[in-house]
């Protein structure tokens, strides 16, 4: 399935549009293409803060516009710089619920010029739905994403 999503992808984020837009309709894409990406979104670093700031995304609006680093999911991927992927959330002590209709997520942090500046976060309201293809799948989005970053 990711494979045919790779060129609908590309040419999204290779328009001429601005970054953020290009990042909204990537998210608006995978959200309504990918069955099990219930919630997709970027969160990046927010200025020198210890803490991310929600960018797009699309799904269901959350209140968790800020999480500290080493908060959540999303804020342990700030710290640790790898991929963390949750079949069960309920089984996550450092879990912030978004949606109680959530049942698992992956968030896979974007490096640029090594530095980890932000990432990619998926709910899914499926339990354990995600393989190594999601995981190759938006580590691919985040390089092509990070190289348009390192051109601005």
């Amino acid at each position: 399935m990711f494979t045919e999503l790779r060129p609908k992808a590309l040419t999204i984020l290779k328009s001429d549009k601005p970054l953020e837009q290009k990042q909204q309709e990537l998210c608006d894409y995978l959200q309504s293409t990918v069955p099990h990406y219930d919630w997709v979104g970027f969160y990046f670093k927010n200025g020198d803060k210890e803490e991310l700031k929600l960018g797009p995304y699309a799904g269901e609006p959350t209140d968790h516009t800020i999480i500290p680093f080493g908060k959540g999911i999303c804020g342990q991927v700030a710290v640790s710089n790898q991929n963390f992927v949750v079949p069960d959330v309920k089984a996550q002590d450092n879990y912030i619920a978004c949606s109680i209709t959530v049942k698992a997520e992956i968030v896979v942090p974007l490096f640029v010029n090594g530095e980890n500046i932000g990432q990619i976060d998926i709910d899914s309201n499926t339990p354990d739905p995600f393989t190594e293809e999601d995981e190759r799948f938006l580590e691919f989005i985040n390089e092509e994403i990070a190289q348009l970053i390192e051109k601005d």
